[in-house]
C-alpha cells in the first residue's frame, strides 16, 4: 500500500547543513529509512546521482526512470544515449572523463565507416556497437523498450530498476536560429552552438508511463529530479501523458538537485539555454521550473546567498557542497537526498 502522506512542510523553510562524510552505518541507514525512492534522469549529472543513490539504497528500494527524448536511429540502430549512460554507471564501465560511453572504447568500426562515405558525427565506439545492436535486434523481436533496458541491465550485473520514461517513442526537437535540429544534431553535430528559440516534444500526447514509471509513480516514498538538465533531460519526462499531473498530487516528497552551481552547468548547456530563452542562468530559474513540482531544492554551497529567494517559492531550500567528482562525492549528495527526504 502506499504510504501515507507526510505532514506538510512550512513553505520557504531554510537548512543549511555541513558536508556529511558517510560512513558504513550512516550509509545503511539511510537506504533503510528512505524505501521505494524514484529518480528522474539524463545524461551524466543524472548518472552520477543515481551511481550515489544506488551505493546507499538496497536495490529493490530504487527505480531510476531515464529521459528517451533523445534517442535516435543511427545506421539502423536504435541508440539510446540516456539510457546508455546510466547503465554504464551504474555498471562501472562508463568512460571515466566523458562520463558517457565506454572506458578504453576504440573506435575502428566507425573510422571505417567514415572512410567507405558514410556519416561519422555521431561516434559510436565499437564495444559500444554492440548495445545498439543487442537493443535493435530485441526491439525487433517484439519486446518493448522497457523490457529490452531491463535484459541489458541483468546482463551488466545492474541490481536496481532502470526504465525508460515510455516505451512509446517521444522526440526532442530544438527550435534554433537555424531552423528546427533534432536533439542529437543539435546537441552533438551542432555542439550547441546555434542560439536556441524554444524546445518541443513530437509524440508526446502518444506517450504514457513505461510500467516501472507507472509503478513507482504509484507507490514510492521519495522522488527524485536528479542535476539533469531541466529544459532537455527532465522537462521530456514531465512531457508523457500524465506524469506532471501525478507528480503534482505526489504524495511523498519530491526532492530536487540543482545542475547550476555558480551561475554555470556542471555539464552541457543547460546555462546556454536558461539565457537564450530569457532566464538567469542560476539555481533559482532551476527551482522556478520545478515550483508545485517539488518540496526540497538542494543547491551548492556556492549559491548559498540563493538560498531565500528559492525559499520564496515556497520550496524548502537545502544547501551543502552538490559538485560530485568522486564515488564519496556522489554517496555525499545521495545522503542529503534521502536525509531530507526521511525529516519530511
Amino acid at each position: 500500500m502506499p504510504a501515507p502522506r507526510p505532514s506538510p512542510r512550512q513553505p520557504g523553510r531554510l537548512r543549511s547543513q555541513a558536508r556529511l562524510r558517510p560512513s558504513g552505518p550512516a550509509v545503511a541507514d539511510s537506504g533503510r529509512t528512505s524505501r521505494n525512492v524514484l529518480a528522474l534522469a539524463g545524461g551524466v549529472g543524472g548518472a552520477k546521482l543515481v551511481l550515489g543513490l544506488s551505493r546507499v539504497l538496497a536495490p529493490d528500494e530504487l527505480t531510476v526512470v531515464v529521459n528517451t527524448g533523445d534517442d535516435e536511429t543511427f545506421h539502423g540502430l536504435h541508440v539510446s544515449p540516456d539510457l546508455d549512460t546510466v547503465m554504464y554507471t551504474l555498471a562501472g564501465v562508463a568512460h571515466r572523463e566523458q562520463g558517457w560511453g565506454l572506458e578504453g572504447d576504440t573506435f575502428a568500426a566507425i573510422e571505417r565507416l567514415e572512410a567507405l562515405g558514410g556519416e561519422a558525427w555521431f561516434r559510436l565506439g565499437d564495444r559500444d556497437l554492440a548495445t545498439h545492436l543487442r537493443r535493435t535486434e530485441l526491439l525487433q523481436a517484439g519486446l518493448t523498450l522497457s523490457e529490452v533496458t531491463a535484459e541489458l541491465c541483468r546482463r551488466l550485473g545492474i541490481g536496481c530498476r532502470v526504465a525508460p520514461m515510455s516505451d512509446q517513442p517521444l522526440r526532442t526537437l530544438v527550435l534554433t536560429e537555424e531552423g528546427e535540429l533534432t536533439f542529437q544534431e543539435y546537441f552533438v553535430r551542432r555542439r550547441c552552438e546555434p542560439r536556441v528559440q524554444g524546445i518541443r516534444f513530437v509524440g508526446a500526447g502518444d506517450t504514457e508511463p513505461s510500467p516501472a514509471f507507472q509503478d513507482a509513480l504509484r507507490y514510492a516514498r521519495v522522488v527524485v529530479y536528479s542535476p539533469s538538465n531541466p529544459f532537455l533531460s527532465i522537462d521530456p519526462i514531465l512531457a508523457v501523458r500524465g506524469v506532471r499531473q501525478q507528480l503534482a498530487r505526489f504524495s511523498g516528497t519530491r526532492v530536487a538537485v540543482s545542475p547550476i552551481i555558480g551561475g554555470r552547468a556542471v555539464k552541457g548547456p543547460a546555462a546556454k539555454l536558461f539565457a537564450e530563452l530569457g532566464e538567469e542562468p542560476s539555481c533559482v530559474a532551476v527551482a522556478r521550473r520545478y515550483r508545485g513540482l517539488c518540496d526540497v531544492f538542494v543547491l551548492d554551497e556556492a549559491d548559498a546567498d540563493r538560498a531565500t529567494e528559492v525559499a520564496a517559492l515556497g520550496i524548502e531550500a537545502v544547501v551543502t557542497p552538490t559538485l560530485m567528482v568522486s564515488e564519496e562525492d556522489k554517496i555525499h549528495v545521495a545522503c542529503r537526498v534521502l536525509d531530507v527526504a526521511r525529516s519530511g
